[in-house]
């Protein structure tokens, strides 16, 4: 039953995130196509919300983890 339930975590805790990168890379693309001048700064900013998008996966990751291995 625990791995169920770290699969659920896992499922459920990735979705999330993978649907907010994606939109975050197409609002960085259009926002690049429509003002190419200012496009580093929207380039730095897309990673940056990348990498706090992210950091709700290995939340979930983490989390799994411990109902996996933790009694």
């Amino acid at each position: 039953m625990p791995q169920d339930s770290s699969a659920f975590v896992m499922a459920i805790g990735t979705i999330g995130p993978a649907l907010a990168v994606g939109m975050i890379g197409a609002a960085a693309l259009i926002g690049m196509a429509r003002n190419p001048d200012n496009s580093n700064k929207i380039q730095i900013a897309m990673i940056i919300a990348i990498a706090f998008a992210e950091a709700i996966a290995i939340y979930a990751l983490v989390f799994a983890l411990i109902l996996k291995f933790v009694p």
